[in-house]
């Protein structure tokens, strides 16, 4: 499935890979929480965050938002930890139903579940729309 970037989420692409030098694979703006989320490929995450956090700092500055860093995987079960993160995950299972419908089941407990999720739900959420975007999973269920 092939993701179509608007207009500012090109140019903050853009931006992120010049400021840092890592190379991005999705990118989502949140508006309402100033917030804008690079998942980038596996193996720049250190390039993205810089020495003590300065590249990022220096990112955020730049596009006047929050600025949260994912690191992408070839493996859908590591990317929905990395998605996860800073919760702490149990288990991951994926599931292929009979309608060919993709579903994540998380183990946590309580007090990661709670971070997992998230203010109002943003974290599942975003976890959400990130892996149908990067895996076709439909569905992520924590418990």
């Amino acid at each position: 499935m092939a993701i179509k970037f608007n207009a500012n989420e090109i140019r903050y692409i853009a931006l992120f890979e010049s400021m840092t030098g890592a190379m991005v694979k999705d990118c989502i703006i949140d508006e309402d929480n100033g917030k804008v989320t690079f998942v980038v490929k596996n193996g720049d995450m250190g390039l993205a965050i810089g020495k003590k956090g300065s590249t990022v700092t220096k990112v955020q500055k730049a596009v006047d938002k929050g600025v949260e860093i994912i690191e992408h995987s070839a493996d859908a079960t590591e990317f929905i930890k990395n998605l996860m993160a800073p919760a702490e995950v149990k288990s991951i299972k994926l599931l292929q139903k009979e309608n060919k419908e993709k579903v994540a089941t998380v183990v946590t407990d309580s007090v990661n579940k709670r971070i997992a999720i998230g203010k109002n739900g943003h974290n599942i959420e975003k976890a959400k729309l990130l892996a149908k975007r990067q895996y076709n999973i439909s569905n992520i269920i924590l418990k």
